[in-house]
């Protein structure tokens, strides 16, 4: 891994610029390393070499078996190199090593073989329409794929784009978040060991607002697929449209957890300590906003109150630990500010607050914080903190729970808890999201499509779903009269 340059055409290479960055240890505050500042010329570059693999190289003309077995030597690679991969995602994000080297990491290398059996089963359709006509379609590889991850599941999210895309005949250029590009290019490398073909897989480090941009506005790349904020999103939509460039979008949200008075108690506060404390709520389907049935209210909150005061925040590297910092220090701003913002506007403050004290004081380490009695109207419950802050709201029955949970501007996921099946049923069918889970959260397969609704984007990452993302149909009628 060569983390000063940049991964274009199989080979390592020194940006145009000459420059370089350091990337930040969350933990203590330290520089990890130094990395390529790529900007417009390498992501042409870069472009070019996926470009020509896809026009004239092997790839896409390649035999699906072959692509497949590729693939599936990739996700060998990643647990081959795993206890690697995991130590450089959690130097980059604060994630603790247990939830890198024993969920995440892991994961992506299931993606890999998920999609890995999906390369000899893209296929078309035999229509019988009409006497006199062979009529047919065929499902093509989209072409060059602008891949842009976040910082909070660098790899893991890479994964959902990359082996699909790859598997379908695609090249790709992945621009990594700049706070964590590491296990990118450790990546990177690992695809010249599989055998992967020159310019068939790229990564560019740098800046999003010049790397990454440049990549949705390059004229060679025929899509792009993107995870990360809204605001974002959008505008990478609004770039995308000069050329119809196609385009699928992840993004944020502000999901709804509901847990009603018939609920397993404890399963439900466990679920509730997952679906916003995971990865210090650095989660775009984090279950920020917890709605709690009145009649159980005051007991509920007791518990899960006891229980989030014991949770241990700290060094990511401690096993015993489980939850680290935030990512970098602007995100701690950030978390802290909807904190105080949360005390204006009259939310009432059950634990946590501000930051933790860890070791020597340094990384950004913020409590687990519960507001209580907080409204929808509140900025705590409508804005996207992306921090370990949870907003609990009452309610009185299913339909004020349904609707109170549906008001969001986004719909990428919820949660109910409940005993009685119809009225889970009732609600999964009811509430605008992308993924509900029942009595659980944060659940996720490799076979199982995910994405939003309203503002947290469209198009489905998983399953079969993502495929589709990744390939045109064809229309072929053959006239034999």
């Amino acid at each position: 891994m060569q983390t000063e340059q940049l991964f274009i055409g199989g080979a390592w290479r020194a940006p145009v610029s000459g420059e370089t960055y350091p990337t930040i240890n969350p933990a203590t505050e330290e520089e990890s390393a130094r990395v390529a500042k790529g900007d417009e010329r390498d992501v042409d570059v870069a472009v070019q070499a996926a470009r020509k693999a896809f026009d004239s190289g092997p790839w896409p003309r390649m035999s699906a078996g072959e692509r497949g077995r590729i693939v599936w030597k990739l996700a060998d690679l990643i647990i081959a190199n795993l206890d690697e991969m995991a130590r450089l995602e959690s130097i980059c994000t604060g994630k603790t090593l247990f939830d890198s080297g024993k969920v995440e990491i892991p994961f992506a290398a299931e993606v890999f073989r998920y999609y890995a059996g999906w390369a000899t089963k893209i296929h078309g359709e035999t229509l019988a329409l009409r006497e006199g006509a062979f009529t047919f379609t065929l499902r093509h590889p989209v072409g060059v794929v602008g891949a842009i991850v976040p910082w909070n599941f660098p790899f893991l999210l890479a994964s959902w784009k990359i082996a699909p895309a790859l598997a379908a005949g695609n090249t790709v250029v992945l621009k990594p978040a700049s706070l964590t590009p590491l296990t990118a290019l450790k990546f990177a490398g690992l695809c010249a060991e599989a055998g992967l073909p020159e310019g068939a897989f790229n990564v560019v480090t740098g800046p999003g607002s010049k790397a990454g941009m440049a990549l949705v506005r390059h004229p060679g790349v025929d899509k792009i697929a993107f995870t990360g904020s809204t605001e974002v999103g959008k505008q990478i939509m609004r770039e995308a449209a000069g050329a119809l460039k196609r385009v699928s979008l992840e993004l944020g949200g502000k999901s709804p957890n509901i847990v009603f008075a018939d609920a397993d108690t404890e399963a439900a506060i466990k679920g509730a300590m997952t679906g916003i404390f995971y990865n210090k709520g650095e989660v775009c389907a984090a279950g920020s906003r917890l709605f709690v049935e009145e009649r159980i209210h005051d007991e509920f909150m007791a518990k899960l109150t006891e229980w989030v005061k014991g949770l241990k925040v700290g060094d990511p590297m401690d096993k015993a630990r489980r939850m680290g910092p935030v990512v970098s220090r602007q995100q701690m701003e950030t978390v802290l500010a909807y904190i105080e913002a949360g005390k204006q506007e009259g939310a009432r403050l059950v634990t946590g607050g501000g930051r933790a004290k860890v070791g020597s004081g340094k990384g950004y380490f913020i409590e687990p914080t519960i507001f209580d009695q907080v409204s929808n109207r509140m900025k705590i419950a409508r804005e996207e903190i992306f921090g370990p802050v949870l907003s609990v709201i009452t309610f009185k029955d299913l339909e004020e729970g349904i609707a109170e949970g549906n008001t969001t501007t986004y719909g990428l996921a919820a949660a109910v808890w409940t005993r009685d099946v119809a009225k889970a049923l009732r609600a999964a069918r009811a509430i605008r999201a992308g993924t509900v889970w029942v009595n659980a959260y944060n659940l996720y397969d490799a076979a199982l499509p995910f994405g939003g609704f309203k503002e947290s984007g469209f198009g489905r990452e998983l399953g079969a779903a993502g495929i589709e993302l990744y390939t045109e149909v064809k229309t072929v009628w053959v006239d034999l009269s």
